[in-house]
């Protein structure tokens, strides 16, 4: 089955510095292609233990008994490694980004494509779908979003016509949703502008950042002295939160500090930056919003 291209492979891999006796989560298995990197370079000693709630993960679950996969969301990792008497990891990576298969699968919802149901559920047995937030949320619940979610300067305007087209007629399909947008882009901005707003009812509809700030906190529990953290990010608002945690230990603009101001931040940044490189998004175009960013605890 054809799912999913990893993303910056070796480079989030070598970032990890796998030690071959350790112990590593994937919050994101996804297609398995991190994972199986992962356990290529472990020894027969080593553990990984692996995070999807979506159903198509467990048609791609690699056989190997090092592996324990769980179909979860991965903000039960603490609770996960706590029923595996499992205190401490070397090591975590998260790859945010939606996968291929999810995007190109009509009956997901996440593109914006023709024909698109919308639905954008990463666990498809969750109540709340893409039509609720657009028919269902308020104007300014809409406006915030669409502002806080996807960077849209125009967030006001947006969530004012939804509203009013809806009002006519519930809007399920992509066709629909775009043909309500039109006004807002030309030829050559529509794909980045209708990304940024499907990017934004998919980050709610999956409460993305709450759940990566609950992941981030577990991680600086969990992880062992000299422990890696890597996270592949898409977009400036998940990226934002990535970058401050790893600089300041916290969600906040200041890092937090003791009580003669000295830094308390328990990580060490292991690099800036990386990108997919000219050939990488040469084989993989949708790779070319990615961002690695990796931390080392201290």
């Amino acid at each position: 089955m054809s799912y999913h291209k990893p993303v910056l492979l070796s480079e989030s891999i070598d970032s990890l510095e796998i030690r071959c006796d350790g112990v590593y989560v994937d919050m994101t298995y996804g297609g398995g292609g991190h994972s199986r990197e992962i356990l290529n370079r472990l020894g027969s000693k080593g553990r990984l233990i692996a995070f999807d709630q979506d159903l198509d993960s467990q048609s791609n679950i690699i056989e190997d008994e090092r592996l324990i996969f769980f179909r979860q969301n991965n903000i039960y990792l603490m609770q996960t490694l706590d029923f595996l008497k499992i205190k401490k990891v070397d090591g975590i990576l998260a790859d945010l980004g939606v996968s291929s298969h999810q995007l190109d699968k009509k009956n997901r919802g996440f593109s914006f494509q023709p024909g698109y149901t919308l639905d954008m559920r990463m666990n498809q047995k969750q109540n709340l779908d893409a039509i609720g937030v657009i028919n269902n949320y308020t104007e300014t619940e809409l406006s915030n979003l669409f502002f806080l979610n996807g960077d849209l300067k125009n967030s006001k305007k947006i969530a004012k016509e939804i509203c009013i087209e809806r009002a006519n007629k519930k809007i399920t399909k992509t066709n629909h949703l775009n043909s309500v947008l039109e006004k807002f882009f030309n030829h050559k901005t529509r794909n980045s502008f209708l990304a940024r707003v499907y990017q934004s009812i998919r980050i709610e509809v999956n409460k993305e950042l709450e759940f990566l700030k609950e992941i981030l906190t577990q991680s600086k529990k969990i992880l062992s002295k000299n422990g890696i953290i890597s996270v592949i990010t898409y977009h400036s608002a998940e990226d934002r939160l990535v970058k401050r945690y790893f600089k300041n230990g916290c969600f906040d603009e200041e890092p937090i500090k003791d009580e003669f101001g000295n830094s308390l931040n328990p990580f060490k940044l292991k690099f800036q930056f990386l990108k997919p490189n000219e050939s990488e998004l040469k084989f993989n175009i949708r790779s070319r919003s990615a961002k690695l960013r990796s931390a080392l605890k201290l």
